[in-house]
């Protein structure tokens, strides 16, 4: 199948959104940096140091000791990819973000967000049922078919008024397969798609392939057709769910002492979190 240049970036934005369904989702639970860890880092900034002495060990030491044992046999091509990954946060998608943000005003934004996250209903009803939360599943129902109805095609989100529907968790496939008593496996930083591990990595497919938004895109593919539009969904996914990621990010890592080590720690709390839900 030839592909233009066109389509090949077309391609990589309509992948990016995989980043947003689970690797970046781990502010809600992020580890918090010490004070001694704090005033390590902004003293090592201040004045400009390259090293920090034992102080920056223990620091670090005691900003990560809670976090939940994730193994990390490949920690150094995933600290590679992690810093492949940063510069392409910093270059790519961060000035697409405050492009989006510029053009676009927050009510705006909101109601696309809305719209995006209500057409995943096949995602959290399908893992919600898979997972046996048969009583969840009909609340995921229930709260699909008011937003869609009543909030003009899930722009609004009337269903958030009623209490039995509104803040219902969000499930996934990575948290069917722990549910399952699947392992994590090794810790994995994924190339644009950030932090994840094996285990995740899988589910992270099984939640792009429930998600109507990428159906066509897969069907495209699976056809051989030649129909460029069918990227155009998955890619504003991607466009409106970025700047929302970058802020997650910059949340982890921006005062961490060692900015992977932070990313690591807040995904591995995360995931562990949301396995006991």
């Amino acid at each position: 199948m030839k592909f233009t240049s066109s389509t090949l970036r077309l391609s990589l934005l309509a992948v990016i959104p995989l980043l947003t369904d689970c690797s970046m989702s781990a502010t809600k639970t992020a580890v918090k940096p010490s004070a001694e860890a704090g005033s390590v880092a902004a003293s090592a900034k201040g004045k400009g140091a390259k090293k920090v002495g034992p102080a920056k060990n223990e620091a670090e030491t005691d900003e990560y000791a809670a976090a939940p044992d994730m193994s990390d046999p490949l920690e150094k091509l995933n600290r590679g990819t992690f810093w492949v990954n940063d510069q392409l946060y910093t270059f790519i998608l961060r000035p697409i973000s405050k492009g989006y943000t510029l053009l676009f005003p927050r009510p705006v934004r909101k109601g696309i967000d809305n719209a995006f996250e209500n057409v995943k209903y096949p995602v959290r009803f399908v893992n919600c049922t898979l997972q046996g939360k048969l009583k969840q599943a009909g609340k995921e129902t229930g709260k699909f078919v008011v937003n869609t109805v009543g909030g003009v095609g899930g722009i609004f989100r009337p269903a958030q008024r009623i209490p039995a529907l509104a803040n219902l968790p969000d499930e996934d496939t990575a948290q069917t397969f722990a549910k399952w008593g699947i392992p994590n496996g090794p810790y994995l930083v994924l190339p644009v798609l950030g932090p994840s591990s094996v285990r995740d990595g899988v589910g992270l497919a099984g939640d792009y392939a429930l998600n109507p938004i990428n159906w066509p895109y897969l069907w495209w593919y699976g056809s051989r057709t030649k129909h460029d539009w069918v990227i155009i969904p998955p890619s504003a996914n991607t466009l409106r769910s970025t700047p929302a990621q970058m802020d997650k990010y910059d949340t982890i890592t921006k005062d961490a002492v060692d900015p992977y080590l932070s990313a690591r720690s807040a995904y591995s709390q995360n995931r562990a979190e949301a396995a006991k839900r």
